[in-house]
């Protein structure tokens, strides 16, 4: 029996931002970001219908544009930068809108669902084809061992234990 030939589609971090956001002191919500990241998808076909995806982001880009916030996030109060360099997501299924699969923080993985919208395949000016798509979860983060927290003077809790992951994402079809 023939095996298909996959396609493999690489990310393109010029036209893709991988974002999270998280309530601080329950009354406003602070968005935070990932800057360099990996992702590649392997597919049968142009629908992605079972397609194969990886992704990987760098902790130490985190950005959330403050120094000292960010340097806290990398810290061992959250993700540990030093041991942990990396997040990581590995896809077991995908349906076309549902993807499943297991996500690693730190030295906890857990299998989430991202919700995704698939936007379609445009060709460029430059002869690239590319795919784009809208990809969006929420984790708790204390499941993955981001467990710092702390209390106002009033009593509100400072950083929320939901995290909302947003991805908008384009692959460019590779060669």
């Amino acid at each position: 029996m023939e095996t298909a030939v996959k396609t493999i589609w690489k990310i393109d971090p010029t036209h893709s931002e991988i974002n999270f956001k998280v309530k601080h002191m329950m009354i406003s919500t602070v968005t935070g970001s990932f800057e360099t990241y990996e992702g590649v998808i392997e597919s049968e076909d142009d629908t992605f219908k079972g397609a194969e995806v990886k992704f990987s982001a760098e902790i130490d880009s985190i950005n959330t544009r403050n120094k000292d916030r960010d340097a806290h996030l990398k810290s061992d109060d959250f993700f540990n930068a030093e041991k942990h360099p990396q997040l990581t997501f590995v896809s077991k299924s995908f349906d076309g809108s549902t993807l499943v699969g297991d996500l690693t923080i730190r030295d906890v993985t857990k299998e989430v669902t991202l919700d995704v919208d698939f936007n379609g395949i445009v060709q460029d000016p430059y002869g690239q084809t590319k795919a784009g798509f809208e990809a969006e979860t929420s984790i708790s983060r204390k499941e993955f061992n981001l467990r710092w927290n702390d209390v106002t003077e009033a009593g509100s809790i400072v950083v929320s234990d939901k995290v909302k992951i947003i991805a908008n994402v384009q692959f460019v079809k590779q060669a």
